[in-house]
């Protein structure tokens, strides 16, 4: 009896401990970066240097000269959802296992197929995508947990920066979104009957992104039109004329904007103030 009593108790002890959830020693981080149409996710576990060596030959973390899975744990992954350049080439969408090989200036970034890969068991130089080196910087500070994030976010470029230690490195990626929207912008323009929303954005696009002013300003006018409350066309329009050297106008329009924004269902302060700080740079 005594035997059956020590068995159900050791089986009891064993259950118990199963259900202990320890945090992992290098913890996961997932970042998703809104970028150009579409989005990059980022997938990476972030070990600490605890008082190892790093970032030298034969160091007990990432040691130089040997490929790397750029973290802890699984393989570091990238998933693009929209084209992208990187290492000046162009990569569909989908996903990449990012592996580094580390050097004392420049580091080799390596974009692969192997999404099965743990770590770097499993890999295959036949299933690299990219290759490319980048210049290895001493940062201003230390960084104890490795850490990747995003930084300098454009419309058509952003930076993946790597930080450990008393290094950092940018991988820099672009993609093309002006040619795509100039091409969306035309065919509405250019349709039969023209939705009347479509010169809102329209004028954006030829303001913000192609820098063409009359082609904006032609746009912005007729988005008024179709919208004569809208404060913030206003508001546009008024940046576009001041840019064209028409003082005047920009201050007419940015007088217009205040006006609507003052008198809307829901009154709107910040374009009252944009409006009235146009007016004063004029």
């Amino acid at each position: 009896m005594k035997k059956l009593l020590l068995l159900a108790a050791t089986i009891c002890s064993i259950n118990a401990f199963a259900q202990i959830n320890m945090p992992q020693p290098s913890t996961t981080q997932r970042i998703t970066q809104a970028f150009g149409m579409g989005s990059i996710e980022l997938t990476y576990s972030r070990p600490n240097i605890n008082g190892r060596s790093l970032l030298k030959e034969g160091s007990d973390l990432a040691p130089l000269n040997t490929l790397w899975r750029t973290g802890a744990n699984a393989a570091t992954r990238l998933k693009f959802t929209d084209n992208v350049t990187i290492g000046g080439k162009r990569l569909d969408t989908g996903s990449y296992v990012l592996y580094t090989i580390p050097g004392k200036d420049n580091w080799e970034v390596i974009l692969n197929k192997g999404l099965t890969n743990w770590g770097t068991d499993g890999y295959k130089e036949a299933e690299d995508v990219v290759r490319f080196k980048v210049k290895a910087d001493k940062a201003a500070g230390n960084t104890e947990s490795f850490t990747m994030q995003f930084s300098n976010i454009g419309f058509e470029s952003c930076d993946l920066n790597i930080m450990w230690g008393g290094t950092s490195v940018r991988i820099p990626i672009s993609t093309n979104v002006k040619d795509r929207l100039r091409a969306q912008v035309e065919k509405a323009l250019s349709a039969e009957k023209v939705n009347p929303n479509a010169y809102w954005p329209a004028a954006n696009f030829y303001y913000e992104w192609d820098k063409d002013y009359t082609k904006a300003l032609s746009a912005a006018t007729k988005a008024t039109e179709a919208n004569p409350n809208g404060f913030w066309i206003y508001l546009l329009k008024a940046k576009i004329q001041r840019d064209l050297g028409d003082k005047v106008s920009a201050k007419a329009s940015a007088e217009k904007c205040i006006e609507l924004a003052k008198s809307a269902p829901a009154p709107n302060a910040e374009y009252v103030k944009l409006g009235t700080e146009l007016i004063k740079k004029l």
